[in-house]
C-alpha cells in the first residue's frame, strides 16, 4: 500500500460517506458553469482526486478517454464498482508530483481538479502547478474549483484565493481564460467556491 500523502487525512477513513456525498450531485450541477469550456471532441482526460468518479464516468460518457488519478485506495475502489467504464483507467497517484502519471508521458486535452488543490500548501502548489503545465496539450484547459470555508475536522485545508492561483499559473505559462464564483453545491451556508479554467500556452517543453 503506498504511504498516505497529507492532504488525504480523513478521506480513507470517510470513503463510503464522501462517496455517497460527491454522488449526490452530478457532474452537471457541480460543473454547470464551465460545461461550455469542456471539449466536445473526444479527448484524453486527466481528472487529478477522481474520488468515487463521478466526473470521470461522465466525461466518459461524453467520448472521452479519462485517466482517474486517486491516491486514497478506498475511493478507488468505490469509483470502479460505481462507474465502471473501458474508458476510464484508474490510477494510485496524486499531486503534487502525479509521478505515475507523468511516467508515461502524454499529455492531455483537458485536466480536472475539481475540490483538490485547497489540500496543498504553499511548496506543494508550485510544483504541483509546474507539474499540470507539463501534462496539458497546447492549448489545452485546466479546470479547478477552489474550496472557501471553515475546514472540516481532521482535515488538511488551506485557503487559496483564485487570484494566488492565477498568478502561480500564469508563471507556469497557463493563462485563466474563467473565473467564477458560486454557493457550495451542497447548500453549507459557510462554504463558496471559485471555479477557475486555465488554458496553455504554445510550445511549453514537456
Amino acid at each position: 500500500m503506498s504511504a498516505e500523502r497529507p492532504g488525504t487525512a480523513g478521506y480513507r477513513e470517510n470513503a463510503g460517506t464522501l462517496a455517497d456525498q460527491y454522488e449526490s450531485v452530478s457532474f452537471e450541477q457541480v460543473h454547470r458553469d464551465v460545461l461550455h469550456l469542456i471539449p466536445s471532441a473526444p479527448c484524453c482526460v486527466l481528472d487529478i482526486g477522481a474520488g468515487s468518479g463521478r466526473d470521470a464516468a461522465a466525461l466518459a460518457a461524453r467520448g472521452h478517454m479519462v485517466v482517474a488519478a486517486e491516491p486514497t485506495r478506498e475511493l478507488r475502489e468505490h469509483g470502479r464498482m460505481l462507474h465502471p467504464s473501458p474508458r476510464i483507467v484508474w490510477m494510485d497517484d496524486g499531486l503534487p508530483d502525479l509521478a505515475v502519471v507523468h511516467a508515461r508521458g502524454e499529455r492531455f486535452g483537458l485536466i480536472m481538479m475539481t475540490a483538490v488543490w485547497m489540500h496543498l500548501d504553499a511548496d506543494e502548489r508550485a510544483e504541483a502547478m509546474a507539474r499540470v503545465a507539463h501534462l496539458i496539450e497546447p492549448g489545452g484547459k485546466v479546470i479547478m474549483s477552489l474550496r472557501h470555508g471553515p475546514v472540516p475536522a481532521g482535515r488538511r485545508m488551506f485557503d487559496v484565493s483564485a487570484a494566488e492561483t492565477i498568478d502561480l499559473a500564469r508563471r507556469s505559462n497557463l493563462n485563466a481564460v474563467y473565473l467564477h464564483e458560486r454557493e457550495d453545491m451542497l447548500g453549507r451556508v459557510d462554504v463558496r467556491w471559485s471555479f477557475v479554467v486555465l488554458e496553455s500556452c504554445p510550445n511549453v517543453p514537456l
